[in-house]
């Protein structure tokens, strides 16, 4: 067995010179979906804009199973659904009716409000799937907390793919290794999905100044220390780090510039202000976000 570095329990510190914090994520059982937080955590609240950052599967689903979560509201964020295995459709307040398919993007700008839905496609319900991905909400600048909502779905197809001595990154949000996602963002971004064969070395884009590394499948080893899976490794600014695949390895790497000021997170509301967020409260008890068509059903406000 591989020596692991000794971690604080509380603050996620590690002898590391390369690695500021580890987040092991918090996990949750929702009705047979398991879900993995790792960002906000108690070590790390946010990593460049993203202030939240959810692993969600596998899980299967049997015939007639899948995932619904009924129309809720978001503000001030954008989220960004990324599959790697399995389908979602996505239903919002704009009128927008998507099929996202894995290694597809569905960036959501939600700015002043918006209203949506995810669930399961009804030919995958017909015959049973799997269900596996990460969803990540990245906080708008101040400027743009309020921008009219708006959505985009960009391909497979469309993203950049980086390869090289057995590493294929594909470029989810934002610029590196030269490359530019054509996802539109409103700060710079950093956001990759790599698979790499054992032995491969990643290096990891300096320009950036808040980066995070999480492996989802595999073994990675970062600065002669070893990591294993569902790890969430926060870098340290402005460090040149390569990250070595021990064996065949999924991770994803995100990050970017910091956040223009600390954000309040309640429910699926993110802003600035407390006042923002109570406005935003009453705002979905008196139904102004707008509804989705062929929904009727609708997420209520949380008791706390």
């Amino acid at each position: 067995m591989s020596w692991q570095p000794t971690r604080d329990p509380v603050t996620g510190e590690t002898p590391c010179p390369f690695i500021e914090t580890v987040v092991i994520p918090r996990t949750a059982d929702i009705g047979g979906f398991e879900v993995r937080r790792a960002v906000p955590s108690m070590q790390k609240r946010s990593v460049g804009p993203f202030v939240f950052v959810d692993e969600f599967g596998p899980t299967l689903f049997g015939t007639g199973d899948g995932i619904d979560v009924p129309p809720h509201p978001h503000i001030g964020l954008a989220t960004v659904t990324y599959l790697f295995a399995g389908e979602q459709t996505h239903r919002d307040s704009l009128g927008t009716r998507q099929l996202i398919r894995p290694g597809d993007v569905n960036w959501m700008t939600a700015g002043s409000g918006i209203a949506h839905s995810e669930r399961t496609p009804p030919a995958l319900r017909a015959t049973g799937s799997t269900l596996f991905g990460v969803q990540t909400w990245v906080a708008l600048p101040a400027p743009y907390e309020e921008v009219a909502p708006s959505f985009a779905h960009h391909g497979i197809d469309d993203l950049p793919v980086i390869e090289d001595a057995g590493k294929s990154v594909r470029l989810i949000v934002g610029s590196a290794y030269g490359a530019r996602s054509p996802v539109a963002t409103f700060s710079e971004t950093l956001y990759l999905d790599a698979a790499l064969q054992a032995g491969a070395v990643l290096p990891l884009p300096a320009e950036h100044e808040e980066r995070a590394v999480y492996v989802v499948s595999g073994r990675v080893r970062i600065g002669g220390d070893d990591f294993p899976p569902r790890q969430l490794l926060v870098l340290r600014p402005g460090d040149p780090v390569a990250v070595e695949a021990l064996e065949e390895t999924r991770l994803m790497v995100f990050g970017g510039e910091p956040l223009d000021g600390p954000r309040k997170l309640w429910w699926n509301f993110v802003a600035r202000s407390r006042e923002r967020i109570e406005q935003a409260k009453e705002d979905w008890r008196e139904g102004r976000f707008g509804t989705i068509p062929d929904e009727t059903e609708r997420l209520p406000l949380p008791e706390r």
